[in-house]
């Protein structure tokens, strides 16, 4: 972390100067507004989040509760998002507190005493070579907390207004706020009162219910498995040995349980398998009482006894998948298709089982994805069509979402008997094991992502998908760390340019990008800024770090800061022998090649020694 080049620093310097609309920020919703989020579950707060990195661009974002919320149903956090988090700076402290996935237990009917269960086989959950950080489980409402304290300590100050229910919008044909967004007051001594407020744009993150959805004329379409499942949060003394581990437990009258520990080392999650329900049943299973759901975990559980001393939160929910038929208003303009204005993400998109994991983790990703495009647009640094990308990218990923979870809960509903073979359920586990994880989205050739003709320049990097990260050195101060992890959620490109043998080439590209008028840092840095506010561009060496000379290295890696335009020392890296990212990634090592990620705008036109530049975009790579 860079800080002091403005001053020195006494604070806590992860708490950014107020710029913009942080200054002065109106405690009350003002009339206008930029942006106007509707809830504040994941997709919601991380768009707060990431757009409190736009000083220049309103934001407000309501919440009908009275105060933050207490029990959260989501607590799957798949590694994806903890790269995620790195990049809002609480990756660590939420995995110290976290329950970090090692392994999956199996549990089958014993084959000589069917009425017990046994454990029959166990399955790594630490990805290999696909991430370098945990699978977690972690109450929802500490990673809404963790949001919300980085957009409070953000430049636009950011925070969640609350007792705001949405009532109702429509979308005029034209001024600068076309959205009319009818609010009521849901809470304190004005509870009822209506209030008006226009908007710029809007995003739905109001649920499975979305009001913001049935405004832009939206529904869900899908189908229910017709059967149920039973989840609650509890503190027990049991004898089965596996209760602090994840477990996947079948029983031979038919009967499952997903067994998930919880942070703290105390409690439980079961889901606890209540069975098929009748079509006609008209929801009646959903009074099934948390005795009940008691009673049917320890009859599975046979022949381990299950005394429950304490439930915190329980419920009952039915199978279903459905996916909205839109996630912008594009299309319900009654003139025609034009640029969006309201937006849907989250559980206001698609609805699935929770075994899976995914709810809360894709709806960060819908979020983070759709907020930094809103914040380019509206700060006037990319052109409206931008925003269409959000719909494009992400309705494929939700599709591919509700398929999975199908398969997977319908696996997770089967009897013994009806496997086609005893390991069905594991073989599936393992055979999926990168996309429940959040490491098979990959967005297709769009403004944003180029095509992939020069692929084999840099085949670990793979064009659409998130930034995987590795190790280097950074050359200042002999420090190993993952490239990836030095990466912000500032709404900043990050641009890595992966050195040729000689340099030559490489010094040729940074001469360009510093001095040509048609370099991107040329043509978007603004004026008077830092050298870096826009565009980060480190370099990777392939020699050892004690054979990079720093007094031959372009400026370009040593832009100066601040009022006292001091040198940032931060962006100099090699590669480290035995552990060389050129090879672990497969990148060119004859060059020439600059990989280039981008957090904004559209694909640039920047070349290198006559080839195009790589591109994937902002959603999808580490550390953002």
């Amino acid at each position: 972390m860079e800080f002091h080049h403005h001053g020195y620093v006494t604070t806590d310097p992860r708490i950014e100067p107020a710029a913009g609309v942080g200054l002065n920020r109106p405690l009350d919703l003002p009339d206008k507004v930029d942006v106007l989020i509707i809830g504040s579950g994941p997709a919601g707060i991380m768009s707060a989040a990431q757009l409190a990195q736009f000083p220049d661009v309103t934001t407000r974002i309501i919440e009908r509760r009275a105060s933050r919320l207490e029990i959260g149903q989501a607590d799957g956090i798949q590694a994806r998002s903890v790269e995620t988090f790195q990049a809002f700076g609480f990756a660590q402290q939420l995995i110290q507190e976290a329950y970090q996935l090692t392994d999956t237990e199996f549990w089958t009917p014993d084959p000589e005493h069917p009425e017990n269960i046994v454990r029959s086989s166990t399955t790594p959950d630490t990805l290999v070579g696909i991430s370098e950080f945990p699978q977690l489980i972690v109450n929802q409402t500490r990673v809404a907390d963790y949001l919300a304290e980085f957009a409070e300590r953000s430049p636009a100050r950011g925070k969640i207004d609350y007792g705001y229910e949405f009532a109702d919008l429509h979308v005029e044909e034209a001024g600068e706020y076309p959205v009319v967004v009818e609010l009521r007051r849901s809470d304190g001594s004005c509870s009822g009162a209506m209030r008006t407020i226009r908007a710029k744009t809007v995003v739905g993150a109001d649920g499975a219910r979305s009001r913001v959805r049935a405004s832009i004329g939206g529904h869900l379409e899908g189908d229910q498995a017709f059967h149920a499942w039973g989840v609650l949060d509890a503190l027990v003394d049991t004898n089965f040995p596996d209760i602090r581990r994840k477990s996947v437990i079948q029983s031979g009258d038919g009967g499952n349980i997903l067994l998930i520990p919880r942070e703290g080392n105390n409690l439980v999650r079961m889901y606890v398998d209540l069975g098929e329900v009748d079509p006609a049943d008209g929801g009646s299973v959903r009074k099934t009482t948390v005795e009940q759901m008691i009673v049917r975990a320890a009859s599975i559980l046979h022949p381990y006894t299950l005394d429950v001393r304490h439930v915190s939160w329980n419920s009952v929910y039915e199978v279903a998948h459905r996916l909205t038929d839109r996630f912008d208003d594009a299309e319900s303009h009654p003139g025609g298709r034009r640029s969006p204005r309201v937006f849907l993400a989250g559980d206001a998109c698609h609805t699935h089982s929770a075994k899976a994991g995914q709810g809360m983790n894709v709806s960060l990703q819908d979020g983070w994805n759709l907020a930094w495009k809103l914040g380019y647009v509206l700060s006037g640094r990319s052109d409206w069509k931008l925003l269409e990308t959000y719909s494009d990218e992400r309705q494929v990923i939700a599709k591919n979402l509700i398929d999975f979870d199908k398969e997977w809960s319908t696996l997770m509903a089967k009897r013994p008997e009806e496997f086609d073979s005893p390991s069905q359920l594991e073989d599936f586990y393992i055979a999926t094991a990168e996309f429940p994880a959040g490491f098979m989205t990959q967005y297709q050739s769009s403004i944003l992502t180029s095509l992939s003709a020069q692929q084999a320049l840099a085949a670990g990097f793979p064009l659409g998908k998130r930034f995987k990260s590795a190790e280097v050195m950074r050359v200042s101060d002999a420090v190993p760390m993952h490239l990836g992890h030095q990466h912000r959620a500032d709404g900043r490109y990050r641009i890595y340019a992966f050195a040729d043998p000689a340099g030559a080439q490489l010094d040729a590209w940074a001469s360009w990008m510093l001095s040509d008028p048609e370099s991107p840092l040329q043509l978007y840095t603004p004026s008077g800024g830092d050298a870096d506010a826009l565009f980060d561009v480190k370099v990777v060496y392939q020699q050892g770090y004690r054979d990079v000379d720093l007094l031959s290295v372009s400026p370009l890696f040593f832009p100066r800061r601040g009022p006292y335009r001091m040198k940032s020392y931060e962006k100099v890296f090699a590669a480290i022998p035995g552990n060389d990212i050129f090879d672990e990634r497969e990148v060119s090592r004859s060059g020439p090649l600059w990989w280039c990620a981008l957090t904004t705008m559209s694909q640039t036109s920047c070349r290198l020694g006559g080839l195009p530049s790589c591109v994937t975009t902002l959603g999808e790579c580490s550390g953002w």
